[in-house]
């Protein structure tokens, strides 16, 4: 049996406990008890999650060994730092587990517990710079959903863990058991690491269905010119009062916006196939290969190649 380990302290985030659904149905799709799970506290007994809901933990000092520990994270890591027997535990379990994981801003405690120097790591966007300011031996990444570092795995926010839980079971038991488990979890996808925590639809959050039907055929038609007459009539507006409401609900131009969609389509083909950057730019809606990495180094600062590599080294 694999043992798995969940190290709480007092409000720590429920929705980080979703995981354990994971590798309850792995066991499930398996036929085998292949996973065992326990909740853990310094002192054990009731603790009160960020939301209220009380969970039952066993005192840390009552187990010997676990394969995997995995750390939720607090509501506020910078106002609730982890308690000193909790990165003692950590620090010593570090030495022997198979795996450590710090989901959310659980890793604010594995790099407290100084697991994380030297290491690639993420947590949730809004910690990010709080957490590479506080421990600046760790190579913080806050655009990924999760990353695997030799033993140490850490996740963005909330569902980001049901990610990196997924892709320990596709590391344990294989794709074919992470494909099941993803089925009957009822998510449209299972995520690999190297995708962004950011979508470009919800940073545009239009306020008007007309102004979201206009995006979404956008999402949808990235290969095809997608002028602003086109999307207003989709909108069924006339092209001078489309690019105005575009503007007040969005806060950007239809170009740009289209722009942007363009690009999130293309780093996530980039990310996650070996599509040359040809067929990238074509189905993304990029003139040219030429055309894609210029805009993409104006964008993110680098080019599509390295993307590339530093999302294949990620996973």
């Amino acid at each position: 049996m694999h043992r798995l380990g969940f190290v709480l302290s007092e409000g720590f985030q429920l929705m980080a406990l979703a995981t354990q659904a994971v590798f309850e149905f792995a066991n499930d799709v398996v036929g085998d008890k292949f996973y065992g799970f326990a909740c853990y506290s310094v002192a054990g007994g009731d603790l009160t999650s960020s939301s209220g809901v009380r969970i039952g933990t066993r005192p840390l000092a009552s187990c010997t060994e676990a394969d995997t520990w995995l750390v939720p994270g607090a509501s506020d890591p910078i106002v609730a730092p982890a308690e000193p027997e909790v990165l003692r535990f950590l620090r010593r379990a570090g030495r022997h587990a198979r795996r450590m994981a710090g989901l959310c801003t659980g890793g604010f405690v594995l790099a407290e517990a100084g697991l994380l120097d030297g290491r690639r790591a993420t947590t949730h966007w809004l910690f990010a710079r709080d957490m590479q300011a506080r421990h600046p031996d760790v190579r913080v990444d806050d655009d990924r959903i999760f990353i695997v570092d030799g033993p140490v795995w850490t996740s963005a926010g909330m569902t980001a863990a049901l990610d990196l839980a997924l892709a320990m079971v596709e590391a344990d038991l294989g794709g074919d058991v992470a494909r099941a488990v993803a089925h009957k979890l009822v998510m449209p996808q299972r995520r690999t690491g190297g995708q962004s925590q950011h979508s470009e639809l919800l940073e545009l959050a239009p306020k008007s269905d007309r102004i979201q039907q206009a995006l979404d055929y956008a999402r949808g038609h990235l290969k095809q010119a997608l002028s602003v007459e086109a999307l207003a009539g989709v909108a069924n507006l006339s092209p001078r009062q489309f690019s105005r409401v575009f503007a007040a609900e969005t806060g950007q131009s239809p170009a740009k916006a289209v722009e942007g969609l363009r690009l999130e389509a293309a780093r996530l083909m980039i990310e996650q196939s070996r599509h040359p950057l040809e067929v990238v730019a074509r189905e993304s809606g990029f003139r040219d290969r030429r055309h894609l990495r210029e805009v993409f180094i104006r964008h993110f600062g680098v080019p599509p190649q390295l993307t590339r590599r530093g999302a294949r080294s990620s996973g």
